[in-house]
Formats: C-alpha cells, structure tokens, sequence
C-alpha cells in the first residue's frame, strides 16, 4: 500500500501580513481536502514570522504573531534571527508560552536558567497508519548576539550530528526546519544522506519546484508570505521506505482574503495602535528628516550614541530616519514609524588608517545612494552619513564625492597607528557596505536596546516634558 503524507509550508514572512488572509484561504483548502480523504498533514513555519518593523510585533513582543499561528492551527516551527535575537531573553522566553504549536530547535538553549518548557530540539509525530515522521529544527548561529542576550547558540552542524543518530534509530522520515539559507541547506543535504526533506529559509530564496541533493529534497517560500509550500511523500508499507519525494510552491496572491483573518488582524492593529500611542514627550518643533543633509535629530540621535556607547566617534546613515515629527507630543508609535528597524547600537575598535578609509567609504555617493535590503535596515537609501566626534575637512565642495582633506579628532588629525573606539548600526559589521567596519576584529553589540530606543533617550534628554 502506498500512503500519501502532506507538509504545508511557510516561512520569512517578516509580518508582512499583506497575504496572511490568503495564505489562510489556502491551507484552510487543503486542510479540507487533505481531512475528506483521509490524508495526514502538517502544518509548519520556518521562522522570521515575527518582524519587529510592523506595529503589531512591535506592541505586542511578537505575542500577536503567535496567536495568528495558532488561529491557524500550526503545528510546528522553528526560530528564525528575527524571533532569536530581537527580543530581550525575558521577552523570548515568554514569546510562545500560550503557543498550541511545538517549537523545535536543536542548536539553541538558555545560559540564565532551565531552557524554557516549549523549546524542543526535535518532535516526533505519526501518521494515521503509524508512519513515524522526526522534525528537527536549526537557526542561524549569530553567536555574538546569542551571548549578550543569554543564549547559547551551537553550531547546526554539531546539533545535527548530535541528534540524528536518535532519530535514525526511532523514525521513519526525517525532516529538518531550517532557517539557516540556501548554502547551508545545501551542505546539509550533502552531509547527511538520511535527511530527507530540507523546508528552508533566512535567504528568502524560493525553490518553486524543489531541488534534489543526494537524495534530499530542499524546499524555500521566499519572503513576505506570497507563496505556501507543499511538500508531497509517499510511504511504501510493503517495502516500508519512501518512494516518493516531491516539493513545490503555490502562489497565494491570487486567492481571496479570509474574511475571519481580515477581522484578526484589523483587531490586533487597533489594539497595537493603542498601546504606542503611549506619550514619550513633547517638542516644541518640528524636527525634519532628509536623506542627504544632516539634519537636527540625526545628528542628536548620532551624539547620543556616542555617549551611549562610550565611543571615541560614531557614525549613523541619515536614511536610518524615515519620518519627520511635527512640534507637540510625541507618542512611542510616531518614533516606531521614525525608527523601525530592528537595528541594534554596536562599538567597534579600529585603527586611525582603518577609521579614515571608513569615513571616505561612507561619505562616497555609492555609499550614500545605496538602496539597501536587509542587515536589518528597512529603509530606502542609507543617505549620507553623520558623524560625531570628528570634523571632516574637504578640499572642494563643488562635487558630490567631495574630496576629503584631513578628518580631526579633538582638533588634531586622525592619528594612523592609534586604535578608536567607533559606534554605528550593526548593519554595517555584516556584508560589504563598509568593510573597515565588518572587518573589525572587535565588536561589541548592545542588545537588546534597537536604535530607536536610543532615540527614544535623545528625544527624552533633549526635550523634557
């Protein structure tokens, strides 16, 4: 006898809930059609569901997230960056406590106390007929942050090898949640033979139609929620093996809203509206914004994090501001739409050579017309970059890349062999924006205070009500 077995997938939808009532309108379909004939089915995500840019996360410490999972009835996820590292330990550890679903992830405990009870390496599950189903979930190793926040993150590799030599012995099929990206899953699959399904994501690619790696199939939804994953297995009983493994996406866009979702999420918005319109203070004018000049508050905001941080010199983009405030209250929603990005402050240590290569990277034109995607940043353009604790001095100012002359410290020039202390965004120790940076051989980040809670501390400071 042949047994059909059905994984419904989403993952990195970054509460973008633009698609949510239509990804809904889909697997409330399939679950219908899956229950008339009799088929066993699950429902998982693979992280990065919460992100903290969108007011209902942002209210609710991602608890609005979990109670839309559990109207739909999920079954199981795993815990992308988003989930593991924006949140302070308390917040995360209390994150899925009213969860109806499992939560698996293997390479990731508590350092402060018991690991929390909803917080499993893997989970085992069976089919109608008994067929005997292993989930195992990984999550990107940002070590760095993990630490600060009173996590200990293992390397997905060691979890795995680790944990599957028992799920080996005591299941049928094994299926790894990974958010750890497309390379990763590769390596996995040529790594270990006895995966047989990789649901991926954390690079936001999309695999519409699976891919096959030493016979492990690798699936991915992308970002955003557009597309709900399907992964289809057939269980021989008689040989007692699978002998069919098929992967595929559905695009959602298309679908019609669920109606029961529509009035979910309209609820959790005005409830979210309420709790940051919380007043933070007053000022008593407008405090304007612009991509390419510095303009009174991001230049506030970049003094604050100096001291802050206890830096020699820091630096913020002017693009990290999205909207102006108008003079009278200021409410904790107005800085949300200021400041969304889940950005945290960090110090980094380099040299005088290092710090003055930095600066003429960060005042180029490509840096500052850079439209970026990513690191945290959610953005347009980073803008042109603020500094504190330094003056610049240029030889012209009739270009836009103005040649730099000499870059002074407490009046005297930069000195090439002395080591300072530099704050900025975390956004700028990962990639290639500004290498100097990323390739600073000490970093510090300061977690879990985002930048706007920096600015929340500028505006308080500056404007006492």
């Amino acid at each position: 006898m042949l047994e059909k077995l059905y994984i419904y997938c989403t993952g990195d939808l970054h509460s973008d809930f633009t698609y949510w009532p239509q990804t809904i309108t889909y697997i409330n379909k399939e679950k219908q059609k899956r229950e008339r004939e009799g088929a066993s089915y699950w429902l998982i995500d693979i992280g990065d569901h919460i992100d903290r840019v969108n007011p209902v996360s942002e209210a609710f410490m991602g608890k609005g997230n979990v109670s839309l999972l559990n109207k739909a009835n999920y079954d199981i996820v795993t815990i992308g960056n988003n989930e593991g590292i924006t949140f302070s330990h308390e917040d995360l550890v209390n994150l899925y406590e009213k969860a109806t679903f499992d939560v698996v992830c293997s390479n990731l405990k508590s350092k402060m106390n018991e690991t929390p009870d909803w917080l499993k390496p893997s989970i085992q599950v069976k089919s109608e007929s008994g067929v005997k189903i292993g989930y195992i979930g990984l999550t990107a190793p940002f070590k760095p942050f993990y630490e600060r926040l009173h996590w200990e993150v293992a390397s997905p590799f060691q979890a795995l090898e680790k944990y599957m030599p028992r799920l080996k012995d005591e299941v049928d099929i094994i299926v790894v949640l990974s958010h750890l990206g497309y390379d990763d899953d590769v390596i996995l699959a040529e790594s270990f033979p006895d995966v047989d399904v990789i649901i991926g994501g954390h690079t936001h690619h999309l695999l519409r139609y699976g891919e096959t790696i030493n016979h492990t199939v690798l699936t991915a939804t992308g970002k955003g929620g557009s597309h709900v994953g399907e992964v289809i297995l057939t269980w021989d009983h008689q040989e007692k093996k699978l002998v069919g493994k098929e992967a595929y996406v559905k695009d959602v866009t298309h679908l019609e809203r669920d109606e029961q979702t529509v009035i979910k999420l309209r609820q959790l918005e005005e409830e979210a509206n309420d709790i940051l319109s919380e007043q933070v203070t007053t000022i008593p004018h407008d405090l304007r914004v612009h991509w390419f000049q510095e303009t009174e508050i991001i230049k506030a905001l970049t003094t604050t994090l100096k001291k802050w941080t206890n830096a020699d010199v820091s630096m913020l983009n002017a693009g990290m501001l999205l909207e102006p405030l108008q003079a009278g209250p200021i409410t904790y929603g107005q800085i949300h739409r200021m400041c969304p990005h889940p950005i945290n402050p960090c110090l980094v240590e380099v040299t005088g050579s290092a710090l003055l290569e930095i600066v003429r990277a960060a005042e180029s034109s490509q840096v500052k017309n850079l439209q970026l995607e990513g690191f945290g940043f959610r953005g347009k353009l980073l803008g042109k970059m603020i500094f504190s604790g330094i003056d610049i001095e240029y030889v012209s100012q009739r270009t836009e890349d103005m040649f730099i002359k000499d870059i002074l410290h407490h009046g005297a020039s930069i000195d090439k062999n002395k080591t300072y202390k530099l704050a900025t965004a975390d956004t700028f120790t990962f990639g290639a924006i500004l290498p100097g940076v990323a390739k600073a051989s000490v970093k510090n980040y300061f977690l879990p205070e985002f930048l706007r809670d920096i600015l929340v501390h500028t505006l308080k400071e500056k404007y006492p009500s």
